[in-house]
């Protein structure tokens, strides 16, 4: 009987941590968030009235010194409310008493934080496939040799070239060089590389394709250059791991912006996209797929990865000129900068109080589809 409770508190547990997990890494991208704008709230001696941990109403909170922290019921976000942020305040320690050039490092530090956390995790993420016994080498975009009859060889590329761009588009990583060749509409791509010192232009270079899943994707002919941290001394490796890590992460930024434009042209439909709901779902999933590696080492590269993309990801939406977010805050303040007077503080009030409730909406609905997604079992 002790048994059978056994494996069954075990088993509902192998099924709730990764849900656990995916809940408590939204919270700490969140709180990150926060706090980012609550240290440069500080550093410029900002009264800072609030500091909250999800929103609608409070679950617990506790008043230390000016602040009231709490922790709120729905995990889907938090704030700093700061003395004078949304209204008259005649505190010499208001918001809205500093400089315009402190308040745009306040409203920005959010997600300075999060593109800081995204780059510690790919060093993490590096840092930890130097221990792998295979698949240990960090990859660079300079091609280091051929498939036996490769394509791309016969129409350009050539051994040792570093890729530059593809497709006019810059690339910082291998990272790039997936995405970029992801996106291409058929099987000749434009390259620039360096070859032998000198910038080149390899117009053309044809890829063969393959049928999988239903879709064409192209086939990579040509292995790239890898470097193992372990044959690195200490100060080499340290450089490589803040060269490569930045680069990366340069990478992963570019990807989301980039898929921002490519939603907004058209090029993905509503169907690609996924809300918090459709987001956790696929934490949990790869979460579980790399628990049950168990039986041999786990490699923890796709969990952090995405863990990487997502925070990254929250950084740059957050920047983003829409009313609401930090970027529509930074916009009028651009506008402050330019005016040198401020916008009304009640009109723009307005414009935030309608772009959130379109924003709540768009997460409604995307939420409704993750939800039928999961049903229908397409996630």
């Amino acid at each position: 009987m002790t048994v059978s409770i056994l494996a069954t508190v075990a088993s509902v547990w192998g099924k709730a941590w990764p849900i656990l997990f995916a809940i408590v890494f939204f919270g700490l991208i969140i709180f990150s968030h926060e706090v980012g704008h609550f240290t440069a709230a500080k550093l410029f001696r900002v009264k800072v009235n609030k500091f909250a941990l999800g929103m609608g109403p409070s679950i617990l909170k506790k008043k230390k010194g000016e602040t009231e922290y709490s922790v709120r019921l729905f995990p889907i976000g938090g704030f700093v409310l700061m003395e004078g942020e949304d209204e008259e305040s005649a505190d010499s320690r208001s918001y809205s008493r500093k400089p315009v050039w402190q308040r745009m490092i306040i409203i920005s530090a959010g997600a300075i934080v999060n593109l800081i956390v995204g780059l510690l995790i790919v060093a993490l993420m590096l840092s930890l496939r130097a221990t792998q016994p295979t698949n240990n080498l960090i990859g660079t975009p300079q091609i280091n040799r051929f498939y036996q009859n490769a394509s791309t060889k016969a129409t350009g590329l050539m051994e040792g070239d570093v890729v530059k761009k593809i497709n006019g588009r810059r690339v910082f990583s291998d990272y790039d060089m997936n995405f970029l060749l992801s996106r291409n509409k058929d099987d000749a791509v434009d390259f620039v590389v360096e070859r032998g010192g000198v910038i080149t232009k390899v117009d053309g270079v044809k890829f063969d394709t393959a049928e999988r899943n239903g879709e064409t994707v192209m086939v990579f002919d040509f292995i790239l250059v890898g470097i193992d941290l372990l044959d690195l001394s200490w100060p080499q490796r340290v450089s490589a791991l803040a060269k490569y890590s930045t680069a990366e992460t340069v990478s992963i930024a570019r990807i989301v912006w980039v898929s921002l434009f490519d939603l907004v042209t058209g090029r993905y439909g509503f169907r690609d996209i996924s809300g918090p709901i459709g987001t956790v779902g696929y934490i949990v999933e790869v979460t579980t797929e790399v628990t049950n590696q168990a039986s041999q080492k786990a490699d923890l590269s796709p969990i952090l990865t995405m863990l990487a993309l997502i925070s990254v990801n929250i950084g740059i939406f957050n920047l983003l000129p829409v009313p609401a977010l930090d970027g529509g805050k930074l916009f009028f303040l651009f506008i402050e900068l330019i005016r040198r007077k401020p916008v009304n503080q009640k009109y723009e009030g307005w414009i935030h109080a309608v772009g959130l409730a379109l924003l709540l909406l768009f997460m409604l609905v995307i939420s409704f589809s993750d939800i039928l997604k999961l049903v229908r079992g397409q996630m």
